[in-house]
């Protein structure tokens, strides 16, 4: 089940509000800058990168997806490993609410999200 169109226009509010917080100066931007998308029930920030071979084209690096959990009423968070897979993760597999996934990908403890 989908997130509801409040639910929507609060996560974008709050994830556009932590991506400008963390965004590259505008100088660099057009060599890296962050974004977020959100689809059904899931919000996911990544990197935006030009092309290596062609700088017309830009790269999507993955960062951070929380998905939300409508019957337990909680977000679970993931990371994207080396394979190229969404795992859990495991200091903190779960959050209450969108702002909570948010601070823990701002502390990124363990340097899973920004390395």
């Amino acid at each position: 089940m989908t997130l509801s169109e409040f639910e929507i226009r609060r996560c974008e509010k709050l994830v556009a509000e932590f991506i400008q917080q963390r965004r590259p100066p505008a100088h660099l931007r057009a060599e890296l800058d962050l974004a977020f998308r959100i689809d059904g029930q899931s919000v996911e920030i990544y990197e935006v990168r030009p092309h290596w071979r062609d700088r017309d084209k830009t790269l999507e690096e993955p960062i951070a997806k929380a998905t939300y959990n409508k019957s337990k009423k909680n977000w679970k968070v993931f990371w994207q490993r080396a394979d190229l897979k969404w795992h859990g993760y495991q200091p903190h597999p779960e959050t209450a609410s969108i702002e909570e996934f948010l601070d823990v990908v701002g502390e990124d403890s363990h340097g899973c999200f920004f390395g």
